[in-house]
């Protein structure tokens, strides 16, 4: 199935189709999946959260978003990159809740954001840097989110953001070492 069939069903089942859903579903928890995977591979051993109640909790906020009336397929997962971010982030936070404020859990950022000694940087320090970032450039924040989060290409991240690939490149750069200098504080 290409991605446009996805929109095609996306567009159906925003109408009310629920046959379209129906065909959808393996569709959706496929790249679900993939990107619980891409993204939970940075994580540490130990971490709680299971990429299957990743994926089903973002299935079912994905289907509580039908109302938004997805564009098309990189919408969709343009905003699952949103809610995959915002569960981790609850987790971290509820974990570190759980420890009184001790050793929340970390989070190893990728290559392009982890610093040279490869230390793992805390999930919840990101989202906050994250936040920051948005406030001065709310694009290069998208895009690292895209990229972190929903585990987009360059390509990908251009055409969900309507960008060039040089210019998603360019903010790829400029954010990766903005957030280096925000986490090593």
């Amino acid at each position: 199935m290409t991605p446009g069939d996805i929109t095609v069903l996306l567009r159906r089942w925003g109408a009310g189709d629920r046959a379209a859903l129906d065909e959808l579903t393996p569709l959706i928890y496929r790249e679900l999946r993939e990107q619980a995977r891409l993204f939970l591979r940075h994580e540490r051993a130990e971490h709680t959260l299971a990429s299957g109640a990743l994926v089903n909790e973002a299935f079912l906020r994905m289907v509580e978003q039908r109302q938004a009336g997805f564009h098309d397929r990189d919408h969709f997962f343009s905003i699952s990159s949103q809610i995959i971010r915002r569960i981790l982030v609850d987790h971290a936070r509820a974990k570190r809740r759980e420890k009184r404020g001790a050793g929340a859990g970390h989070v190893e950022i990728d290559e392009a954001i982890r610093d040279p000694a490869g230390r793992s940087r805390d999930l919840v320090a990101l989202d906050d840097a994250l936040k920051d970032l948005a406030k001065l450039d709310p694009v290069q924040s998208r895009a690292v989110e895209l990229r972190f989060f929903g585990g987009f290409s360059i390509e990908e991240t251009a055409q969900a953001l309507s960008l060039s690939t040089a210019t998603v490149n360019r903010y790829w750069v400029t954010a990766r070492a903005w957030l280096l200098r925000e986490l090593q504080k």
